[in-house]
């Protein structure tokens, strides 16, 4: 098992127990300078003005050299500083010095390789979330790039559809913190179904990163596991409650929630119609269109917004319906406000039918996973009873089957969500019930579980043999031990 010993060997400083939100939780991966911090003044999140900076886009990185068949890539992980805050400067986790981190874009069926270098203080491990990936280059847990210039090449073979996908930190017991404190990117997986559709493209076709987070007044970041209490200013694309200018014409957002722990519900403040295109494996079948999109952390979804319907001048804000009793919607009601500054011609459109999904192979196997974690002080988090072991294999599966999963969340006040590497699953019921439309009738990865939930999966098991992970991907909770061993063989 995991240990403060063991995590203090792969170069974590562990720090003492603190109270977060009702419950005592470790804090690992805490910097020396925590003393300090923790006697800072705190930063009133009602306090910041919003709406004052503008939305940045990622920059979209261009790889190094490249063949007839594989684009190569370095990246960086180092710190950097940037304004979040207005007029604040902000200590990060980076990586190439961008928050967030910078957008891949790769095509199915060709390869990409990276070489990641870590010149943090802390070691890392790069998961590309989503892929499917040998696990030699998955970012396992434990599977650890040194710190103060440590190295490893991430090789994709991206044998897989058009998705979604993004990359993250995830070396146990320091991913959560990781994570928060910036270490995301954005992984645009396209092939020639997606790319044949009238979609808005170009500069109409945006990557979106969401999260919240907490800060002392300097501007510093403050970090404790399980705080989701206090981390109540929201993100896009790396700033506080920013704006971003937008043409009469429709947009395609690529939303991605990169929040330790926050879910959210989103919506225009008018209600009007949004349509879901995708979600975390790619396209859906046909467009879901609604005025809610609900996306817990790390899931995707795949947003068209028409601003054609609202004339030059306008002034409309994303919102977030996912408001906790403790909370004011004034702050973590907000999200992003979009202005309609002109106009811009429009030959974009959403069909009625966007992909065909493979049908379903026929399950030989069914199992059953609770995810549970003490709702207490002092509390770890399980499933099927047990915290993580990197050395234990809790789940045995052939080569090629395909199987049925059956998850419950049995706790009555904290949410989770469930996230597998290596496959793509598809959900057949949530509930009980069949699921016959929405976003889940897609390709996932991450499904989310509120209290007493229970969804039903299925997935095939092929491509790459080896050793992979099923966790909870409320970071925090992961961090804990709500995660798992699978074994490919």
């Amino acid at each position: 098992m995991i240990t403060r010993r063991t995590a203090l060997k792969a170069g974590v400083a562990a720090t003492s127990i603190v109270g977060t939100g009702g419950m005592l939780l470790p804090v690992v991966n805490a910097t020396a300078k925590e003393p300090a911090r923790a006697a800072a003044a705190e930063l009133d999140a009602a306090g910041i003005t919003k709406f004052t900076q503008k939305m940045p886009l990622p920059p979209v990185l261009s790889p190094y050299f490249s063949t007839s068949t594989t684009s190569y890539y370095r990246m960086t992980l180092k710190e950097a500083t940037k304004e979040i805050v207005p007029g604040l400067q902000t200590p990060l986790r980076t990586f190439n010095g961008s928050f967030p981190g910078p957008v891949i874009k790769a095509e199915s069926n060709r390869r990409v390789v990276i070489k990641q270098t870590n010149n943090l203080a802390v070691p890392t491990s790069i998961h590309l979330h989503g892929a499917h990936v040998p696990q030699d280059s998955d970012g396992s847990p434990m599977d650890l790039i040194p710190a103060g210039g440590g190295t490893k090449t991430y090789t994709y073979p991206n044998t897989q559809p058009h998705a979604n996908l993004w990359f993250h930190d995830h070396a146990h017991h320091m991913e959560s913190e990781n994570v928060f404190r910036g270490l995301t990117g954005t992984y645009i997986l396209t092939d020639d179904v997606e790319r044949r559709l009238p979609l808005p493209a170009g500069q109409y076709d945006v990557p979106i990163s969401l999260r919240d987070a907490r800060f002392l007044e300097n501007g510093e970041l403050v970090y404790a596991m399980g705080d989701f209490k206090q981390r109540n200013v929201v993100l896009a694309n790396g700033r506080a409650w920013p704006y971003f200018e937008v043409a009469s014409r429709k947009y395609r957002f690529r939303l991605t929630n990169t929040s330790n722990q926050r879910f959210f519900d989103l919506s225009l403040a008018d209600d009007s119609e949004l349509v879901q295109i995708g979600t975390d494996g790619g396209l859906l079948p046909a467009p879901y269109r609604t005025n809610v999109v609900k996306i817990s952390p790390g899931e995707r979804a795949d947003v068209v917004i028409d601003f054609s319907r609202y004339p030059v001048g306008t002034v409309i804000e994303l919102r977030n319906k996912d408001i906790a009793p403790f909370e004011s919607a004034d702050v973590v009601g907000k999200v992003l406000q979009f202005r309609v500054t002109r106009t811009a011609p429009d030959h974009s459109s959403v069909p009625d039918r966007l992909r065909t999904l493979p049908e379903l192979g026929t399950a030989t196997v069914n199992r059953e996973f609770d995810m549970r974690m003490d709702e207490a002080p002092g509390g770890s988090a399980y499933i099927n009873g047990k915290t993580f072991d990197m050395d234990r294999i809790d789940t045995e599966i052939a080569y090629g089957a395909t199987e049925i999963w059956t998850v419950h969340n049995s706790n009555k006040i904290a949410p989770h969500n469930f996230h597998m590497h290596l496959v793509q699953f598809r959900v057949l019921e949530r509930n009980g019930q069949p699921v016959t439309a929405g976003p889940e009738t897609g390709l996932k990865d991450t499904v989310p579980l509120k209290p007493g939930e229970t969804v039903k999966l299925q997935a095939t098991f092929t491509g790459y043999r080896g050793t992979y992970v099923y966790h909870c991907h409320l970071f925090d909770h992961g961090a804990m031990g709500m995660m798992a061993n699978m074994r490919i063989s």
